[in-house]
């Protein structure tokens, strides 16, 4: 068996096989993924979880969901994905969905980064300050 640092550090070799161009090849993901199912080389679990893991964070690092109160109207969309693609490039891949929750305002999430500029959240925030 394979010690978790040997597994993850395969695991980072074999990702870095998995980009080109500094993006991620999903048809060479599906190879590897099969490759090793096929092969079941010694710790071959580990390094699949561990590779799938960091599959799954570079996908979710292009991807933005942006929620809103209401649906937003399509220049205010195409301002909110431009300002992304400037932040974080053109690979960003935009999903707009409504939360009415949210009571206004909207909340985005790139990755691990979020920002929430809703109502919903302002007012949990003073009602912290006042308890």
């Amino acid at each position: 068996m394979k010690s978790r640092k040997e597994a993850l550090r395969t695991a980072k070799k074999i990702f870095a096989a998995s980009l080109t161009d500094g993006q991620l090849d999903l048809p060479t993901v599906r190879k590897v993924i099969a490759k090793l199912a096929s092969s079941r080389p010694r710790g071959y679990i580990q390094v699949a979880d561990a590779y799938w893991r960091l599959v799954k964070l570079e996908i979710e690092k292009n991807r933005a969901v942006i929620q809103s109160a209401v649906a937003l109207d399509a220049t205010t969309q195409k301002d909110v994905v431009n300002d992304l693609k400037k932040k974080y490039g053109p690979q960003i891949a935009p999903e707009f969905a409504v939360v009415p929750e949210l009571l206004g305002g909207m909340k985005i999430r790139v990755g691990s980064d979020v920002w929430d500029g809703s109502v919903k959240n302002r007012l949990e925030r003073l009602s912290e300050n006042f308890n």
